[in-house]
């Protein structure tokens, strides 16, 4: 029988990132939190997000939810030995640092 080691990544994220996250609506609230627990379980790398890119060196991007006011998470692969990702802004497209 062979046994496959799961490792899943460390999230966590900046306290801007968390007051930022405490503003949202509620509904985008709850696709922030699905997104988190997909990027704990399978990796930094959503391609299967709305515009999700990445957005330089170890930084990424993906729409939470489109239309007005369009609504994005943006975070850093801190380390990829120890799988550690860093959430460092949720809000609005129009503040984001891209």
């Amino acid at each position: 029988m062979i046994y496959f080691a799961f490792m899943a990544w460390t999230v966590t994220s900046k306290k801007k990132a968390q007051k930022q996250a405490q503003k949202l609506p509620s509904d985008i609230k709850k696709i922030l939190a699905r997104l988190l627990m997909e990027i704990e379980i399978a990796g930094p790398f959503r391609n299967n997000w709305q515009h999700y890119g990445p957005l330089g060196k170890n930084r990424y991007h993906c729409h939470l939810k489109k239309g007005r006011p369009t609504y994005v998470a943006v975070w850093e692969v801190i380390n990829k030995e120890i799988r550690l990702v860093e959430v460092f802004y949720v809000g609005t497209h129009e503040k984001a640092p891209y």
